[in-house]
């Protein structure tokens, strides 16, 4: 009897070891379950009105449906969850968490990623997605993983990012003494106050209230940031179009995470965020000018600014800093010069 309870012993835990798939570090049923269930939190700090937060919602909802409801993705805009740098510390400590941030917050893990970043790089949406793609950001991509990072997507776009003040600004001297709110990173604090601003990382919860109140002089973003969140009600009604920087977003998950998801869903979801961001771009894309001509009703005005004198001011940022490859910013210049050819 005791020999037959130990053969029937065994066998269960056979199956239960066939059952099981170790990624990570943990122990996760294989694809097999039918039973599988995973809720994903994704953070972004954009608001519901701008594309970029109607595209991951889109994509949450086309996985959720593909799935059967096996995965689950919850997204909060506007930094309800942690964003910015602390969102991706979530990702790095492997909470069942969607980071939505650019590539220069990944730099802190892979410093070549903020040479991706860098201002009055590209001239087009096509060229920057077209970068992403080549072996050299590829294998940026590869470096994130050894940090635990897996990304899903680098190439949503919300368009170039412009000077929105209350004055008219087309030259650096315009921008001497006004302040102007960034994001809280080295790569934005560093643009701006190149650029001849000086540059105030306030949380974007405060900055439509800092800008109407005159706390700043104003702040950068793009056309579809402008019409979705307001900004001209401030009273910052002029846009100097710097295209200091093209805004993109990459889409980051724990790789531990990622390696626990059954292997269907894990195509499911790959094909989805691939997808949402082409879509998304095209729309872009399409409403540019229906989005500029909106703003312009709302008493917006355009400026085209003095490029040369800016870049000129910028020239510093295209230099390696410490932890980045030697070169990596020529290499970059010289896969955007074969493009343009």
């Amino acid at each position: 009897m005791n020999k037959v309870r130990t053969i029937g012993l065994i066998a269960v835990m056979l199956l239960v070891a066939t059952a099981m798939v170790f990624a990570g570090g943990r122990a996760e049923t294989v694809d097999s379950a039918d039973d599988y269930k995973l809720v994903l939190r994704l953070s972004h700090v954009f608001n519901p009105a701008e594309q970029l937060s109607k595209s991951m919602d889109w994509v949450a909802e086309r996985i959720y449906e593909r799935t059967d409801g096996a995965i689950e993705i919850q997204t909060f805009p506007q930094a309800q969850l942690p964003a910015y740098k602390e969102g991706v510390e979530q990702v790095v400590r492997g909470a069942n968490f969607i980071s939505a941030e650019d590539p220069s917050f990944i730099g802190d893990y892979v410093p070549d990623m903020k040479a991706l970043y860098a201002p009055m790089m590209y001239e087009s949406f096509d060229e920057y997605v077209a970068l992403t793609r080549t072996a050299l950001v590829q294998d940026m991509i590869a470096q994130a993983e050894e940090h635990g990072i897996k990304i899903l997507a680098l190439d949503y776009i919300y368009g170039f990012r412009n000077i929105i003040t209350r004055e008219p600004v087309r030259t650096p001297q315009d921008l001497a003494g006004k302040q102007i709110r960034v994001p809280g990173t080295d790569l934005y604090i560093n643009t701006l106050n190149n650029m001849g601003a000086i540059a105030n990382p306030l949380p974007w919860g405060e900055t439509l209230s800092a800008v109407q109140q005159g706390v700043v002089d104003g702040l950068e973003g793009s056309e579809f940031t402008n019409i979705g969140n307001r900004v001209y009600e401030t009273g910052a009604t002029h846009v100097g179009l710097s295209r200091h920087i093209l805004g993109t977003v990459g889409v980051y998950i724990n790789l531990g995470v990622w390696n626990s998801i059954p292997e269907r869903y894990r195509q499911i979801i790959q094909e989805e965020f691939t997808n949402g961001a082409a879509e998304g771009n095209q729309i872009l894309t399409d409403n540019h000018a229906s989005v500029v001509a909106d703003l312009e009703a709302n008493g917006v005005q355009f400026h085209e600014v003095d490029g040369a004198a800016f870049r000129q001011r910028l020239a510093p940022m295209y230099q390696e800093q410490p932890g980045m490859t030697p070169g990596v910013f020529d290499a970059i210049f010289a896969e955007l010069d074969a493009m343009r050819r």
